[in-house]
């Protein structure tokens, strides 16, 4: 059985790569100096390609045999479309080469966060080590021909399915597991040792984090091992205070010197991982140190980019989930009861009855983005725009030395020194903090942050993020062999009236919006000018407001794409 998987694997990667035209290997990040700047990147997660699905066969056993009808649609050749199943290598040859035509010559980075072997739920054909690791190492070889051999930093994070045993099966109390688990890493560092920069490899072998400059000296990704922090993790400890040695605080040791430095060097920065951050997901003081961190750098931080979910949503962390006594306004759990649209929704209106005296202070966002597995909902990826506005120079070697961005460095370091004090648990006082309950919590530990209302982050300025685009595979289920679907745009954050301002390539839009014929659209359900912390509160507070039905309509729809709630 190992050996059948393994020779399907190579197979595929042999004639990728013999299909592929000849191109120069690059190393670590590599940034060709004459590589033009875009102003856009890609983010796909959870791929989950199965070598074992089959056109026909039934969604009870995986897509994997035929049973008997179920009730469900059969397994499809593309994929199966709102069901239970993992991706036919179809699905994913047709996305990359649908990447390579369409957007590799367009973006300047690549966030990939995770999953890339399938899940272990077929009791029949359990997952061997060997086919995890050769699953990872066909999709790092389609990211390498498309992306990274073009000098287009790829930027990967590991993901629950991407280890073995599968994460939610770790005990502690069983060493080979742990060992299993650290082998895995190790693996996957060879397989990924193209992606990695030269002076972040000790630390990505120790632990699969590390930090890219994706555009040198102005724009880095910091990749997370989010396993370190999922409770489902029986092998770790959970970031406790008093555990130096616990590998989630290891890890947040090495977050808060790489944010350090990054701040010391006025650069700005990508958070992301594979499982979202939650006081669900998450070991609670793993939860409390990410949340402190976030609000901390602030200044410095874009944004946070995770999967896993495969639910398109974005919610924040934020200030009052680190008081050590429960609030009205600590944020709700994915675990609430009913679907994680009403948790949302609930949450956002409890923002909109307080917006008029919101603190941007005390938040920062979290995006989810869908997966490329038809499970539970349709093949997705999405493009994000930002700003590259004022910059002299149009390619990425010489962005480091150009002198709008010396400038921007400058004046940002200058307006650092002054900038006034917060502090990340005033809502705790010092009797609770010193009682046997909190006194042993990150919420008591930490220490106060400044405020920066100008940074990329809160207003829109160099490397703000302005919007994304996001693509999908409407009616998988009616393609066949003979056909070739296309992904197709299923909505912008930004509005219609600025789709000429080469947030998208315009002939990556459809032609209604090429031609200019549409004005107001489904397209285009929230309107937004940027991606700040501002503007992301601010659709959030309009989505908690109960006459705004029509909106939060559209926001379940493109969340399940179509659709039902999970």
């Amino acid at each position: 059985m190992k050996k059948h998987i393994l020779w399907q694997v190579l197979g595929l990667l042999c004639g990728q790569a013999l299909a592929a035209p000849p191109q120069i290997v690059l190393n670590g990040s590599p940034s060709r100096p004459d590589r033009k700047l875009h102003g856009r990147f890609l983010h796909i997660t959870d791929i989950h390609p199965d070598s074992y699905y089959a056109k026909g066969t039934s969604q009870s056993s995986q897509c994997h045999r035929k049973e008997r009808s179920d009730g469900h649609q059969r397994a499809s050749y593309y994929g199966t479309p709102f069901g239970t199943c993992d991706s036919p290598w179809t699905l994913t040859n047709l996305t990359f080469k649908h990447l390579e035509e369409h957007w590799s010559s367009e973006i300047d980075f690549v966030i990939w966060t995770g999953d890339n072997a399938r899940h272990d739920e077929d009791h029949e054909i359990p997952r061997p080590l060997d086919e995890v690791f050769a699953l990872n190492r066909a999709v790092a070889k389609k990211m390498e021909d498309v992306f990274l051999k073009k000098g287009i930093p790829v930027v990967p994070s590991l993901g629950n399915n991407d280890v073995w045993p599968h994460a939610s099966g770790f005990y502690l109390n069983d060493p080979f597991v742990f060992l299993t688990f650290t082998a895995t890493e190790y693996f996957i560092s060879s397989i990924w040792d193209a992606f990695i920069p030269s002076n972040s490899k000790a630390f990505f072998r120790n632990g699969a984090y590390y930090a890219v400059e994706v555009i040198p000296d102005a724009l880095a990704a910091i990749s997370l091992n989010t396993m370190y922090f999922y409770h489902n993790n029986k092998a770790v400890r959970g970031c406790l205070v008093n555990d130096a040695s616990d590998p989630g605080n290891l890890q947040f040791d090495w977050l808060e010197e790489q944010l350090k430095m990054f701040r010391a060097r006025q650069m700005q920065v990508w958070v992301t991982g594979h499982i979202p951050p939650s006081d669900y997901h998450y070991f609670p003081e793993c939860y409390y140190r990410y949340t402190e961190l976030s609000l901390r750098y602030q200044d410095i931080i874009l944004g946070s980019l995770f999967g896993h979910l495969n639910v398109d949503h974005f919610y924040f962390v934020k200030a009052a989930d680190l008081n050590v006594s429960p609030e009205e306004d600590r944020m709700i759990s994915h675990s609430s009861e009913g679907t994680m649209f009403e948790a949302l929704m609930a949450d956002f209106k409890a923002l909109a009855k307080r917006s008029k005296h919101l603190n941007y202070d005390d938040y920062a966002v979290v995006n989810v983005s869908p997966s490329l597995v038809p499970n539970p909902y349709l093949p997705s990826f999405r493009v994000f725009s930002y700003n590259i506005s004022g910059l002299g120079s149009t390619t990425v070697g010489a962005v480091g030395e150009d002198e709008y961005l010396l400038m921007t460095k400058k004046e940002r370091a200058s307006r650092w020194k002054h900038l006034p004090y917060r502090h990340g648990n005033d809502g705790n006082d010092g009797r609770q903090c010193t009682s046997a309950e909190y006194r042993d919590s990150w919420r008591c530990k930490f220490r106060p942050w400044r405020s920066d209302s100008h940074a990329p982050s809160r207003q829109n300025t160099l490397w703000t993020p302005l919007g994304y685009a996001q693509y999908y595979m409407p009616r998988l289920e009616e393609y066949g062999k003979k056909d070739e679907p296309k992904f197709k745009l299923e909505y912008l954050t930004f509005p219609i009236s600025r789709v000429g301002e080469g947030h998208v390539p315009l002939r990556n839009l459809p032609k209604s919006l090429r031609e200019g014929g549409v004005t107001e659209s489904k397209l285009a359900p929230y309107e937004l000018n940027d991606l700040t912390i501002p503007s992301w509160l601010d659709l959030a507070c309009e989505l908690g407001q109960p006459r705004e039905r029509k909106l939060r309509k559209r926001f379940r729809k493109y969340m399940y794409m179509g659709g039902k709630d999970i």
